[in-house]
């Protein structure tokens, strides 16, 4: 499948069915944190990136398999809210499963009625707010030339306050570019105008687009997760049970899941119905292949789709 993947398992809405409606790499944004690479067609246009009936009939054949499933959620590879077709297709997955339909979205686009019309067919809208100060929002998630984040606060707020479903703002923090403590102050402001139903904190656990972007400690998170009110979550990668293993996966899901985004051995694992070392054999085996290509951020290792580095 080119548009439906998963299930996948997310820090934050557990085993989600992934949704991309737009082509690679195309944000409004270019976030130097961001797990996907650098993006490749900044813009804030708005447009049909992928034959709707594409992925109405992918939709219709995963959700058919019955996988278990927490959310059916619109992401993927790149800033979901630039398709025009969002609205149409959360409705369609929304008519043909009883799980909660989530957008995951960078906030950017909110302030268009069309994109707010879009949005509340949803169950769960989590928006992004990294930076509010103009300088902040240029480090850390390089925006299109036209967008403002003073304008974009607004935008979600005026969101939140009609919006029937939940709202949770995520903030990614990464080490010296929007941990300082006037650019937290500045977001916790933005909270309180924005009103989410929680605030979930993190800061870098894959490989970032950029090598300078980096984490800052669990005791940081918790002093800003404290600054940022009583509705502050710190998020943690993903744990809790295996899935059954369904029939006929093959390392062809694998890869697949690894081209989406780096993936760890115990993220395979939960998702396929194995144990962690046999995970980890199959991954190692397709390192080897040059299938895969395994990459380390801290203490912890990353699988993601191999790049010829003679070819990029």
């Amino acid at each position: 499948m080119r548009h439906v993947f998963g299930p996948v398992p997310s820090r934050r809405l557990g085993f989600s069915l992934g949704v991309d409606p737009v082509v690679p790499k195309t944000c409004t944004m270019d976030c130097v944190y961001c797990e996907l690479g650098r993006t490749t067609d900044r813009t804030v246009c708005r447009r049909r990136y992928v034959d709707p009936e594409e992925i109405k009939r992918e939709l219709r054949e995963r959700l058919s398999e019955r996988p278990g499933l927490d959310h059916v959620t619109f992401s993927g590879s790149g800033e979901p809210t630039l398709s025009a077709d969002l609205g149409d297709l959360i409705e369609y997955a929304r008519d043909r499963t009883s799980v909660p339909v989530a957008v995951l979205t960078n906030g950017s686009l909110v302030g268009d009625p069309e994109v707010r019309s879009a949005l509340r067919k949803a169950s769960v809208v989590v928006p992004s707010l990294d930076a509010v100060s103009p300088e902040a929002f240029e480090r850390v998630n390089r925006p299109h030339p036209s967008l403002d984040p003073s304008e974009i606060v607004e935008a979600l707020a005026r969101f939140a306050a009609d919006f029937r479903g939940r709202l949770w703002l995520e903030t990614l923090i990464v080490a010296d570019m929007n941990d300082a403590p006037s650019e937290v102050a500045l977001i916790s402001r933005a909270v309180e105008r924005i009103q989410p139903d929680r605030v979930q904190l993190g800061t870098v656990v894959r490989p970032p687009a950029e090598a300078e972007a980096g984490p800052v400690t669990r005791e940081r998170l918790l002093e800003i997760a404290t600054a940022l009110g009583p509705r502050t979550e710190v998020i943690a990668p993903p744990s809790g049970p295996s899935q059954e293993r369904a029939g006929g996966e093959t390392v062809d899901r694998i890869t697949e899941m690894a081209s989406r985004r780096p993936v760890t051995a115990g993220d395979v694992a939960r998702v396929i119905g194995m144990s962690q070392a046999e995970s980890a054999k199959i991954l190692d085996a397709l390192v080897r292949e040059k299938r895969l290509e395994l990459v380390r951020l801290g203490e912890r290792l990353y699988y993601k789709a191999y790049l010829d580095r003679e070819q990029s």
